[in-house]
């Protein structure tokens, strides 16, 4: 598990054993949720508030190169 961004309270990770397609998780206060970096689309939430739910993905689209970098950089 590698912290690669940090905004808004939030945490987003990529685990180093996980699967395609890409995605990051985002962990916040009350919850996680999963956000496919290929399209920006949110894949599960479980208990993230709507506002930090929003936060999330508008973060992933702001960073979407950077964390798609990253993403590449552990998987290879």
């Amino acid at each position: 598990m590698v912290t690669v961004h940090r905004a808004h309270g939030l945490r987003f990770i990529i685990y180093t054993q996980d699967h395609e397609p890409a995605h990051v998780h985002v962990r916040g206060a009350n919850g996680e949720a999963r956000i496919n970096l290929l399209d920006g689309r949110l894949m599960t939430n479980f208990g993230l508030s709507a506002p930090d739910l929003r936060r999330a993905v508008a973060e992933v689209a702001l960073e979407r190169l950077r964390l798609l970098a990253e993403w590449e950089r552990i998987h290879g």
